[in-house]
């Protein structure tokens, strides 16, 4: 494998940029040439993290802290109706799954797919991350509540959930088809059942 498929490597199974994998290739390279120029012996995956699960918890409080701020830069923005501000976060997940030709999705639904073969301490992490995001979304809901865009009697906290359980299968079957279909149907079906006021 070549510098540039282990870049597209990474970057596919990280779900990150191909500019943060080749940053994080650079990273690991320096910092093996300074430890060979010392005589010093290449385990820096265990210099770095006690464990494997180590690596793969650092990972998942990596993403969940740029999902949550990308999460709050849409639907903490102002400017927009709590309703757009929605739209406006399923607007750019789709550019990005389109910009990366529906090859990324989501990390934190990617590793719950594959919990059977995950350290079992990855299971509470994964839902309190989810969680986290519906409270988020449960937040935004409120205020279109609050200006009168969803019914007062609505459950906030229960939509939020239905929506993250419905946009994560969006995502697995955006990825499976390789279209923003299933992103867009899915969004229209959330925003059209939403209780009005």
């Amino acid at each position: 494998m070549n510098k540039t498929e282990l870049i597209e490597h990474i970057a596919n199974n990280a779900d990150i940029s191909k500019a943060a994998a080749a940053r994080a290739l650079e990273s690991t390279i320096d910092a093996v040439k300074k430890t060979l120029k010392k005589g010093g012996t290449v385990s820096l995956f265990y210099h770095y993290f006690a464990s494997k699960e180590a690596f793969g918890m650092e990972l998942i409080e990596r993403y969940a802290s740029y999902f949550a701020y990308k999460l709050d830069s849409h639907f903490g923005n102002q400017t927009l109706a709590p309703l757009a501000r929605l739209e406006a976060f399923v607007a750019d997940a789709v550019s990005g799954m389109e910009r990366y030709d529906f090859k990324r999705g989501c990390l934190i639904g990617n590793l719950g797919q594959e919990m059977n073969g995950l350290p079992e301490s990855f299971r509470n992490r994964l839902v309190e991350v989810f969680k986290d995001w519906e409270t988020r979304t449960a937040a935004c809901l409120d205020a279109a509540k609050a200006q009168g865009q969803v019914a007062p009697a609505a459950d906030t906290a229960e939509l939020a959930c239905v929506f993250w359980i419905g946009w994560e299968g969006a995502v697995l079957r955006a990825k499976l088809e390789r279209s923003a279909r299933p992103l867009q149907a899915f969004a229209q079906f959330f925003a059209a059942g939403l209780p009005r006021a």
